[in-house]
């Protein structure tokens, strides 16, 4: 004959399960929405070549060419308002712009001409991405994420330890039941957690490590023992033109294997210029090495590969790309659609197990 609980524990059980409940039952919801924006994203570039044809399928040209598209580029009245710069790739055939305004334009690479804008208030990828990363609040929607993917986290655990039925039983607990509902919604609540928690624990667990990237990068940096990051050095202010050929060449001749995908923006004087490069195996599409150059002599004066990092450092640049789909293939892509749509499925099995309980005695039935 099983063993009664201690007190103790039956006191630990019953605090789990109603923060699990009540957690689930209203932030679940919020977490439910941001991971099905999430899902979606996950294929952000093939529906943006498949809505927007114009972005893909043009010939990009060499390195000097691009340069001078460049110099047209950010001399234009649109290239002012750009934070940032993309550079075309295979997918995405055009310079992609990020406006101070939140908004995305894209240029022809060969011309320079304004190709397409859009709006980060009316194009609906854009309010997806604000949505799933900053709930359309900025860094008050951010932090208030952060705090819901801890719940997530938190309910997750917390699942997983009340279902705990011993190691004899690990196994035919999780079998699903179809009748009475009470029993049917609470089998498919814990089977569906258990068997899809490693999933659920990569995706909520680097989700909510997005929310405190630079607090979760400093914390892996310093636990490995590694030297913080350098910060780009200052140059002399001079008032002189940028020749983005030359600073493309110096910026190429210093990162022969490397292929250049952003340029931080705008120039400032006295300030270095930095850029992203994508190194040989880096996972992160724009890469997550840098070059820093003095941009008026277009000259590379610092910068940081990010093959050659630390541990802690690699860990830290492996997070968001696991958690967008980045790396791991088509395969690993639709994994993370999947397991966009479980915290929904949970939400709705354990919002209807919670009703079909509260219609009947507890008596009449234990649930896990």
């Amino acid at each position: 004959m099983a063993r009664a609980p201690q007190p103790a524990k039956r006191r630990t059980r019953h605090v789990l399960k109603t923060l699990h409940l009540w957690l689930g039952l209203s932030l679940g919801v919020l977490l439910s929405l941001v991971t099905l924006a999430g899902g979606v994203l996950v294929f952000e570039q093939p529906l943006l070549a498949i809505t927007h044809p114009e972005l893909a399928g043009r010939a990009v040209p060499d390195s000097a060419s691009l340069g001078r598209t460049l110099d047209r580029i950010l001399a234009s009245d649109e290239g002012k308002s750009l934070r940032s710069i993309t550079l075309p790739d295979e997918a995405i055939t055009a310079f992609e712009g990020s406006a101070k305004n939140r908004d995305r334009l894209y240029f022809d690479p060969a011309d320079g001409r304004l190709l397409l804008t859009r709006s980060a208030k009316r194009d609906p990828l854009l309010i997806l991405l604000d949505w799933h990363t900053h709930l359309l609040s900025g860094p008050t929607g951010e932090t208030v994420l952060g705090i819901v993917a801890f719940a997530g986290l938190f309910m997750l655990c917390s699942g997983i330890w009340l279902y705990w039925p011993g190691r004899r039983r690990a196994v035919t607990h999780l079998r699903p039941h179809a009748r009475p509902p009470i029993l049917r919604w609470a089998s498919w609540h814990r089977m569906v957690g258990v068997v899809a928690f490693p999933l659920l624990l990569i995706t909520i667990g680097t989700g909510t490590t997005m929310a405190y990237r630079g607090a979760v990068r400093t914390a892996l940096i310093q636990w490995f023992g590694e030297p913080l990051p350098a910060k780009p050095p200052s140059i002399d202010s001079v008032a002189a033109k940028v020749s983005w050929p030359d600073v493309l060449a110096a910026a190429q001749a210093a990162a022969p294997d490397a292929a250049i995908t952003r340029i931080s923006l705008p120039v400032r004087e006295g300030h270095a210029l930095m850029m992203r490069v994508r190194q040989p195996g880096e996972w992160n599409p724009n890469g997550r090495s840098t070059l820093w150059l003095d941009p008026y002599a277009a000259k590379v004066i610092g910068g940081e590969d990010a093959t050659r990092l630390g541990p802690g450092a690699r860990l830290a640049n492996a997070l968001f790309p696991i958690h967008a789909g980045a790396v791991g293939g088509g395969l690993w892509r639709v994994m993370l659609a999947i397991s966009a749509l479980l915290p929904g499925f949970m939400l709705v099995t354990g919002l209807l197990f919670w009703r079909a309980r509260r219609r009947r005695p507890a008596a009449a039935f234990r649930a896990g």
